[in-house]
């Protein structure tokens, strides 16, 4: 009877000791998940916003539309104006500018960005895209472009992790709280993980 009760009570220590290894296993199973996915996603959104600017140098303004972005950085120019002579000093007569227009793509390849993976979202679903706006706005009485990427918690952190539950561990994570750059309603390209 003794070794019968002895028994059960080392299984249930097993147990005890199992569930406490388990429940300190979770949190950082999670942590280091949602680390790893959110610094994939934040990478992209920082070669994204790089694009845009980029594409802002060729035409002047943003975009919301993915093949639009890509089709002018691979065929469009920057212009750089080089101004020879000091336009500061009033007694300088020979002050010229010189003109010239550098391809794009070499703005891109030097920031190591891969346009036909540009739109794609790290982790998602597959097909599951940035969501892009771009637009102008009056700011302070003067007309702005203004640009916005982002996508949300629960598309990139997986059917496991986008759950509320994940709660108790990180206070401040919400699966439904998007992840982005720019805002729609002033000229801001700051990303809110900055």
């Amino acid at each position: 009877m003794k070794l019968i009760i002895n028994l059960v009570l080392l299984a249930l220590v097993a147990l005890l000791v199992f569930v406490l290894i388990s429940s300190i296993r979770a949190p950082i199973a999670f942590q280091a998940e949602k680390t790893k996915r959110v610094d994939a996603v934040v990478n992209s959104l920082k070669k994204l916003r790089s694009a845009q600017e980029t594409y802002r140098d060729v035409t002047g303004e943003f975009t919301n539309d993915f093949t639009k972005l890509k089709e002018t950085l691979r065929n469009g120019k920057i212009q750089t104006i080089a101004v020879l002579g000091n336009p500061d000093d009033p007694n300088s007569t020979g002050i010229t500018y010189d003109t010239t227009y550098v391809p794009a793509m070499e703005a891109i390849n030097k920031l190591k960005i891969n346009l036909d993976s540009l739109h794609i979202v790290p982790y998602a679903d597959q097909g599951t895209e940035f969501e892009l706006y771009a637009d102008t706005m009056t700011y302070q009485k003067t007309l702005v472009h203004v640009v916005e990427a982002k996508t949300y918690f629960y598309k990139f952190m997986g059917a496991e992790f986008s759950s509320e539950k994940y709660k108790k561990y990180d206070d401040r994570y919400n699966p439904k709280a998007p992840l982005k750059f720019g805002d729609r309603f002033t000229p801001n390209l700051t990303g809110n993980w900055e």
